[in-house]
């Protein structure tokens, strides 16, 4: 069984039978990148990146130069002679030249293929360049900082950190065992593997994490980043944040929300064996005989982010999933029989989707089946634009986050 996370949404509307089926399309998801080719595929500026006499626009550009003195200078002197501000510069020394990475307010009128041309003239070679904003203003100790604090507090947060880290790039775990049996995969040397526009780093509980970026090669400063935050992820081992939130539901009776990981397996594995064969059914698309064998994956922090709802007596009555799914976010809610129809996976959703926000994400998507009216309802019950695709009796329903999200409450779960 393949490991790998890719065309997951095109597997899933095609045929999705039996949980097995549901689970090989998706650890095999895999997406590629283009990188910005013109001016028309930047970002939308914010109001302080508007074309203005002080303001103008800000950039960040990536170009190697020779390893020779008065190289930087020429550019720099280029861009000055522009009227380009550098904000910031990193260099990435290679084995040939070095990578200068920089941070620019240009006016407003300059464009991005005018830019390159004043960088090439100036001696840069295979330079990139993509609109910035207010966020890139914070300078890389700071930045590195801010996300090696983070990894700290939740382990979920390690491929975030990772993506955030080196830019739009694609990520995949594959586990130490195989989901489901089958061929573990190739593991990588302590030190870790870098080629050109790909790096594997060994997982901290085992198995690989592969981080691609086509578009731009990683530099060897960029790698000993990444596996310096990936070893700080192991040395401080499994962790959650401890918050957790009690509430009301309509009927009167009192839940608590929680964040869950593999500690909570053999709770999630009783609360499956009461739920009928129905409700497995629609959770898991299909026949449902050995749920548990993929619990272990979906409660992992390094695949996503699971919440739990405990009733008064602290038993598990369900489960919602935020699954990192290569660019796309999966979300995937499992509510004990006796639970459903009283808010309980409405309030699930919600928390998730605002986890979502909060990580970036601008669209989540559910992979039910027509017939889960419940789970329709909780997506129609967010507030925001809904896409409906239907194949074979599987409904896919894609929320679009990149709009005023403000309607989804609870952002912050605990």
């Amino acid at each position: 069984m393949s490991q790998e996370i890719s065309d997951v949404t095109r597997a899933k509307r095609k045929n999705l039978v039996g949980l097995a089926t549901v689970f090989h399309s998706w650890w095999s998801r895999r997406h590629g990148h283009a990188p910005p080719t013109s001016d028309t595929d930047a970002r939308p500026l914010l109001p302080e990146q508007q074309a203005g006499p002080r303001a103008g626009v800000l950039w960040r550009m990536r170009t190697t130069v020779k390893d020779e003195p008065g190289s930087l200078a020429a550019l720099c002197t280029a861009l000055a002679g522009r009227q380009v501000d550098i904000l910031s510069l990193q260099t990435h020394p290679l084995a040939v030249g070095t990578v200068d990475e920089f941070l620019l307010r240009a006016p407003g009128e300059l464009e991005a293929s005018e830019l390159t041309r004043v960088v090439a003239a100036a001696g840069g070679a295979d330079t990139w360049i993509e609109r910035a904003d207010a966020h890139d203003l914070v300078d890389a100790p700071t930045r590195v900082l801010g996300l090696a604090a983070r990894t700290a507090l939740d382990a979920a947060e390690l491929p975030l950190a990772l993506r955030q880290l080196v830019g739009r790039c694609t990520i995949r775990q594959t586990p130490a065992v195989a989901v489901g049996g089958g061929r573990a995969p190739e593991g990588v040397p302590v030190e870790g593997v870098l080629e050109d526009t790909v790096m594997r780093l060994r997982a901290p509980e085992g198995g690989v994490i592969t981080v691609e970026r086509p578009y731009l090669p990683f530099t060897p400063t960029e790698f000993a980043r990444a596996r310096a935050l990936v070893e700080l992820d192991a040395r401080l081992g499994p962790r959650l944040p401890h918050g957790h939130d009690v509430l009301t539901l309509p009927e009167g009776n009192d839940i608590t929300v929680r964040r869950a990981d593999t500690r909570d397996l053999e709770a999630a594995k009783e609360m499956h064996e009461r739920c009928s064969a129905r409700t497995l059914g629609l959770r898991y698309h299909g026949p449902v005989g050995d749920a548990d064998r993929y619990l272990n994956h979906l409660l992992n922090p390094r695949f996503g982010r699971t919440l739990a709802v405990q009733n008064a007596s602290g038993r598990i009555v369900g489960l919602g999933h935020l699954l990192w799914d290569g660019d796309e976010t999966e979300v995937a809610l499992l509510v004990e029989d006796k639970w459903q129809r009283r808010g309980v996976g409405a309030e699930l959703l919600r928390r998730l989707v605002g986890m979502a926000l909060a990580a970036g994400c601008e669209s989540v998507y559910a992979v039910t089946q027509a017939s889960n009216t419940g789970m329709v309802a909780a997506m129609r019950g967010l507030g925001v634009p809904l896409d409906y695709q239907i194949e074979e009796g599987t409904l896919v329903i894609t929320a679009r986050l990149d709009v005023d999200a403000r309607v989804i409450t609870r952002a912050e779960a605990p």
